[in-house]
């Protein structure tokens, strides 16, 4: 059905039928000026020939156009977030990207390809020679015969004559417009001309920040989990529990030996996967959504997006400077660098090979949220949830922070390195920073009516240490709410005092549409409608999981019900991750923790913490990251001056069309 729907929606997109559907303006006429008296054209002819066309493939991130097709159907007629349920929908949970994490233009590190093959043809990604478009007349008949010619201004013009019910499939040169001429022959009557002027506008799009950028908690591949038990150790009593491992993993799930090099090897083949497993970046990130948004909405586009965040960036280790990958997938036989290049030195590598085929080349657009980590968000995180004194003494000022360091590096090293972020990126967007659209976070635990989450263990259980302390998360929550967001919105549009040279032109496009959103979304939010899984399996009294050692081993879960059950993305009332989602989902070993934190036996009580902590919990889920695209989109049309896409439409079944006629 889905696949009707495709096809569907693209014909009355080449037709014109969608409502706003971008077409050119162009003159219809007779070949020769009439003589005699005015004749009536006949009924199977519309005086009003249309040439309609569209970009094929233009999201370029995508190798297959089945991909994007898909992501057509979804959203061409709702928002991102419905798109985003409609595809939970039709994957039970399981998630969309999981299908297309192999298929993208992305080497083996996370960075894009400067060559990518894409529906069969090799490509430069960076600065494409050319585009493939996919054109036909609109309001003749079928049975007529058009021939078109296309002339690039240089060399000698293309021709093909065919049926005019034919769709025609041609690749135009890029960076210049191409003059499309299309003559109608018409039984018993002078023939008709049509003409265009076609030019493909090629948008170069980064994405650029931290965690919530990157779109961590929400891998295109979540971790398989295992239904039996996995041994963890806790700190200084010797004591173990157990909770659900990676499936099919051979090696040790007792805590009785240390792992061996092979086991490491093969824990970390079964983890969950990423666009970028250093980087822990998404396909569900607000970022891509915005700018794959803005592909499916606008046909006469080609987005090229270079995404480029990083969870655990800050401005001065990730944006401006290197830093730690959060994760990495490293076996004998394939080494892996343990540092990210700083995400601007990565931008300018990019556009200096951009600019080589096209001199001059800049950014159109930058995405950017930054600043959580400046402040050690993650501390923050930590501060509440990590409730047993053994495992606060143990981890200390090393991972957990408190609201009064936060307070102080929002005021001392916040808006200096806002200062640099700026001078950094004004050459790559020529000087006009309004480019850069600046998204802000949601608020994590708010209730509808503005107060704080509560505190307890609902979804909070998955360790035993983990508790939602009820005073801190009331600091916290009220700290972000009236101090954190308010100063970073004055740093990025330039008011109360903030470092800004020149404010006209430093002023950053700023997007918070989306908090209202997440006041009825937060961690705390729970339905009905929630998943049967979460309803039964993550109570709201902490005891989720077996406490006995040897009943955890086999059946971890105190609910019945099989680990494997639970589905990453299924909508849900809260936009936020739970620790008890984040280890669901990813259970990350993350890599770059202080040397006297990381493990090397993956039973380490460390790990018991940090995987959940590390892994995603309390950041948006897809919804969440969709819930911003949308609020993104709004602001980026804006800046590119590209209109909004069609709400609604009215169809009817149309007979298939002929296959489209490729033009060499």
């Amino acid at each position: 059905m889905i696949y009707r729907f495709i096809l569907l929606v693209c014909v009355l997109a080449s037709q014109g039928v969608l409502p706003g559907a971008a077409q050119t303006q162009i003159q219809s006429q007779p070949l020769a000026p009439p003589s005699g008296p005015l004749q009536i054209l006949p009924p199977t002819i519309s005086s009003d020939l249309r040439i309609v066309w569209e970009v094929k493939n233009r999201f370029r991130l995508f190798r297959r156009e089945a991909d994007f097709l898909r992501h057509v159907a979804a959203q061409s007629i709702k928002s991102v977030l419905a798109a985003e349920q409609i595809m939970a929908g039709e994957t039970d949970g399981r998630g969309w990207a999981r299908t297309m994490l192999g298929n993208l233009c992305i080497d083996a590190m996370g960075g894009v390809m400067t060559t990518c093959e894409r529906d069969g043809a090799r490509e430069s990604y960076l600065a494409p020679a050319d585009h493939r478009v996919e054109m036909r007349l609109v309001g003749t008949s079928a049975q007529n015969s058009c021939a078109w010619v296309f002339d690039e201004g240089d060399g000698t013009p293309r021709n093909y004559t065919g049926s005019c019910g034919e769709e025609v499939r041609i690749r135009l040169v890029a960076g210049k417009p191409t003059t499309v001429t299309v003559d109608v022959s018409l039984p018993d009557a002078p023939p008709l001309r049509a003409t265009a002027e076609i030019a493909v506008r090629d948008l170069l799009i980064a994405g650029l920040g931290d965690s919530i950028a990157a779109g961590e908690g929400n891998p295109d591949r979540p971790v398989a989990l295992s239904d039996e038990g996995f041994c963890f150790r806790r700190f200084g009593t010797g004591s173990e529990y157990f909770r659900p491992g990676r499936a099919t993993f051979k090696g040790d799930r007792t805590c009785e030996q240390h792992t061996a090099p092979e086991n490491l090897a093969e824990w970390s083949r079964l983890g969950a996967r990423w666009m970028s497993q250093a980087c822990h970046r998404s396909l569900y990130s607000y970022q891509l959504r915005t700018t794959l948004a803005l592909a499916v909405e606008n046909p006469h586009v080609a987005v090229t997006f270079l995404p480029l965040a990083c969870t655990g960036a800050t401005i001065e280790s990730g944006l401006i400077g290197t830093q730690r990958a959060r994760e990495l997938n490293c076996t004998p036989e394939k080494s892996c660098p343990s540092t990210v290049p700083a995400q601007l030195t990565q931008l300018q590598q990019y556009l200096a090979t951009a600019r080589r085929t096209r001199p001059g080349r800049n950014l159109d657009l930058v995405l950017l949220t930054v600043g959580a980590n400046d402040i050690d968000f993650s501390g923050l995180v930590a501060n509440v949830i990590i409730d047993s004194s053994r495992e606060r003494v143990l981890f200390g000022s090393s991972v957990i922070s408190s609201v009064e360091n936060a307070e102080s590096a929002l005021a001392r090293s916040l808006p200096g390195g806002f200062a640099k972020l700026r001078a950094a990126l004004k050459p790559m967007v020529g000087g006009d920073l309004s480019r850069v659209v600046f998204v802000s976070y949601g608020h994590p635990a708010l209730r509808p009516d503005g107060s704080a989450c509560a505190g307890g263990q609902a979804g909070f259980d998955v360790h035993p240490s983990f508790k939602l302390d009820g005073e801190r998360l009331r600091r916290v929550a009220d700290f972000v709410g009236a101090r954190f967001l308010p100063a970073l919105k004055a740093i990025v549009q330039c008011t109360g005092g903030t470092i800004c040279h020149d404010p006209a032109a430093d002023r950053m496009t700023f997007v918070d549409a989306h908090q209202q959103a997440f006041l009825s979304h937060g961690v705390c939010a729970r339905s009905e409608q929630d998943p049967e899984f979460d309803r039964e399996c993550f109570g709201p009294d902490g005891k989720s999981f077996a406490t006995s050692p040897v009943a955890g081993a086999v059946e971890p879960l105190t609910c019945g019900r099989q680990a494997s059950d639970f589905r990453a993305y299924t909508p849900r009332a809260r936009w936020i991750r739970t620790a008890n989602d984040s280890y669901f989902v990813a259970m990350t070993f993350p890599e770059g923790l202080p040397s006297t934190l990381q493990p090397t036996d993956i039973h380490d009580a460390t790990w018991g913490v940090v995987s959940a902590v590390y892994g995603g919990a309390v950041h948006p889920t897809a919804e969440g990251h969709a819930a911003m695209a949308d609020a993104a989109l709004a602001a980026s049309r804006q800046v590119l001056r590209l209109g909004a896409a069609a709400s609604a439409v009215a169809a009817e079944p149309l007979a298939p069309l002929p296959p489209p006629r490729e033009i060499q």
